[in-house]
C-alpha cells in the first residue's frame, strides 16, 4: 500500500482541510467508488476505516494509509479470479461473499459516526454500529434491487435468453437494508425514481451523482479522421444492452468503421459474440487495465453505453475526460452527467435504430463530434474530479447526525 496524506489529485488547490468531529467507515465488496469517496474524506480528516474484499495488492497507489484499509480478501478474491459457470455454485459463491465480508466487519468495525456500505453486503455491520449510536447510510450504486430484477427478466424474456435472476437471499438482505438505513444514496435520478416506485419514502433518498478522476483519465491521442472508432466498455451482457449496440453497429454506413468491446463477457452472450469474433472490423479485447482505457477512450470518435439498467455508469465520465463523445440511454445516469445532444446523445433503452442513427450523425459530421468532445471535456473539468461528489456525501453524513 501508498501511504500518503496529501492532498488527494482531484481536490481543487488551495482548498483548506479542515479538521472533522465526523468518524465515519465506509464497507464495499471491492472498489467501486468507495476507494474515491474514502480519499475524499481522509482528505477531510473523516475517515475512520474502510473494509473491503479486495486483496491488499490489488489497492497499492489508492493514496489512503495502510492502516485505514481493513482486507477481506479470502472469497471475494478468488470469486473474481474464478467465476464459477455453474450457476447454482455462483450462485452458493456470491453469497458466502457478501455473507462473510459483512461478518467479519461487523466484528471489527471502530467506533464511528456513520457507516456507509454498500447495498448487499452491510446488514449485520450496520445493526452493531447503530446499537452503539451510529448512522447508517446504505450505499445503492443501481437502481432499487426489485426494480432491477423486474427490468432484466422483461430484458432476457425479449431477447429469449433464460434469466436466473437476482438470488431471493440477495434481493431480502437489501431490502433489510433499505429500511434500517437513516438515508440511502443513489448516483442518478434514475435509481432515485426505482426506489419512489417501490413506495420508498423520498425523504430518505440522497442523490449524489458520482466523479471522475481527472489524475488518471485525459486525452492521449486524437481519432484517426479517415476511421470511425465506436468504443464500448463494461460487461458484455444482457444488462448492458451489447446485444443492440452489435445491432446499430451493422447498420452504421461507414467504410472504416470498427468497433472496440473491452470487457467481461458474461455466459450468455457467448453464442451471440461468435459471429462477432470472426469480423474484422470488431475487437473483442476482454478486460484490460484502468490505465490503458484513457487511450483507447481518446483515440475512439464515441463511446456507446445501451445499458438496460445501472445507477451511473463510470466509464461515462472517463470517457468525456478523454474527450470522446457518448450515446448513452436514459437508464445509465446520463442526464445526471451531461446534457443531450451537447456532450454526447441520450437515447432510450433497447432502441437499436436510434442508436445506429446517431452513430451515423457523427459519423457524417466531423463537426458535431469534435465540438462534443470539447463540451464533453469542458463539462467534465466543471465537475472538479471527485471533489464536487466527495462534498456532498460530507454534507450527506453531517446532516445526519446534526440533525
Amino acid at each position: 500500500m501508498v501511504i500518503s496524506d496529501t492532498r488527494p489529485a482531484d481536490v481543487r488547490p488551495g482548498e483548506v482541510r479542515h479538521p472533522s468531529a465526523l468518524r465515519i467507515v465506509l464497507s464495499t465488496l471491492g472498489k467501486f467508488h468507495s476507494f474515491d469517496l474514502a480519499r475524499q474524506l481522509h482528505f477531510r480528516r473523516a475517515l475512520q476505516a474502510i473494509f473491503t474484499g479486495y486483496p491488499a495488492f490489488k489497492l497499492r497507489g489508492e493514496q489512503l494509509p495502510t492502516k485505514m484499509v481493513k482486507t477481506f480478501p479470502y472469497l471475494h478474491a478468488a470469486y473474481m479470479r474464478f467465476v464459477p459457470a455453474n450457476e447454482k455454485l455462483r450462485s452458493f459463491w456470491e453469497r458466502q461473499d457478501r455473507y462473510w465480508l459483512d461478518r467479519y466487519v461487523s466484528r471489527r468495525i471502530p467506533g464511528c459516526d456513520v457507516f456507509c456500505g454498500l447495498s448487499g453486503c452491510g446488514l449485520y455491520t450496520a445493526q452493531v454500529a447503530s446499537k452503539r449510536g451510529a448512522r447508517y447510510v446504505c450505499d445503492r450504486g443501481s437502481s432499487h434491487i426489485r426494480y432491477q430484477d423486474t427490468i432484466l427478466r422483461e430484458e432476457y424474456d425479449r431477447q429469449n435468453i433464460r434469466y436466473r435472476g437476482i438470488d431471493p437471499w440477495i434481493i431480502e438482505r437489501e431490502e433489510a437494508e433499505y429500511e434500517l438505513a437513516d438515508a440511502v444514496t443513489v448516483p442518478s435520478q434514475f435509481a432515485l425514481d426505482s426506489f419512489v416506485a417501490h413506495g420508498y419514502p423520498r425523504t430518505k433518498l440522497r442523490l449524489v451523482p458520482y466523479g471522475v478522476d481527472l489524475s488518471r483519465f485525459e486525452p492521449t491521442a486524437v481519432p484517426e479522421p479517415s476511421s470511425f472508432e465506436v468504443l464500448f466498455v463494461g460487461a458484455l451482457s444482457v444488462r448492458k444492452g451489447v446485444l443492440y449496440l452489435l445491432s446499430a453497429f451493422e447498420k452504421l454506413q461507414h467504410p472504416r468503421k470498427h468497433l472496440t468491446l473491452i470487457g467481461g463477457l458474461s455466459p450468455e452472450l457467448r453464442p451471440y459474440l461468435r459471429r462477432a469474433k470472426s469480423r474484422s472490423n470488431i475487437s473483442i479485447l476482454g478486460p484490460i487495465p484502468q490505465p490503458r482505457l484513457k487511450d483507447h477512450m481518446s483515440r475512439s470518435h464515441v463511446m456507446v453505453l445501451p445499458s438496460v439498467e445501472e445507477g451511473l455508469a463510470l466509464v461515462q465520465a472517463q470517457a468525456m475526460a478523454c474527450g470522446c463523445p457518448l450515446v448513452s440511454t436514459t437508464n445509465t445516469g446520463a442526464s445526471n452527467l451531461f446534457t443531450d445532444e451537447v456532450e454526447g446523445f441520450i437515447v432510450q433503452p433497447g432502441d437499436s435504430e436510434v442508436i445506429a442513427e446517431r452513430l451515423q450523425r457523427l459519423a457524417d459530421r466531423p463537426d458535431l463530434r469534435q465540438s462534443m468532445s470539447e463540451a464533453a471535456l469542458r463539462r467534465v473539468q466543471a465537475m472538479q474530479g471527485w471533489s464536487e461528489y466527495g462534498a456532498k456525501m460530507y454534507a450527506v453524513f453531517e446532516n445526519l447526525v446534526c440533525a
